[in-house]
């Protein structure tokens, strides 16, 4: 499929936000310690699905939201529990590695990411319906970014 400015316009905010997030320009805030712990755990867990999906999505990986051209739909492994898996493991780990640090200005980076992630997936998806058919089920059964809780009276 043949890439349109918003594919570049998504990659260079993202990469600009990844890049910012290396610095701290705020003062940090006060945490307890479990909470800085716990944000610990979210982010390596974040860390973990991410490359995990990565290596799921193997020659389907692209930095862009509009797909290769030979991709094939993922739909087995993380992306049994997510349709972006990728971006799931993302949000957790700023969000995670943020509480850990106790930073204000990561948090609000890792806000911003995930309002960009959530924009970028809507244009993906877009595109997703356009070249696979059988996207429109998936997008049914499994959520945007984190899995369904069933409930268990159902």
């Amino acid at each position: 499929m043949i890439k349109s400015w918003k594919d570049y316009l998504f990659v260079s905010i993202q990469f600009l936000l990844f890049g910012l997030y290396a610095f701290d320009f705020l003062p940090a805030f006060e945490l307890p310690q479990l909470v800085k712990y716990i944000g610990l755990i979210f982010s390596i867990l974040g860390f973990l699905i991410a490359v995990l999906s990565v290596l799921q999505l193997n020659k389907n990986l692209t930095v862009f939201p509009t797909p290769k051209t030979d991709s094939e739909l993922m739909t087995f492994g993380m992306y049994k529990f997510s349709r972006h898996p990728i971006y799931t493991g993302l949000i957790l780990f700023t969000f995670g590695y943020a509480f850990f640090k106790a930073s204000l200005f990561k948090v609000l980076i890792a806000l911003v990411l995930l309002l960009l992630f959530y924009f970028k997936t809507n244009y993906e998806e877009q595109k997703l319906l356009q070249k696979f058919s059988n996207y429109k089920d998936y997008k049914k059964k499994v959520n945007r970014f984190f899995p369904k809780i069933k409930n268990p009276q159902a």
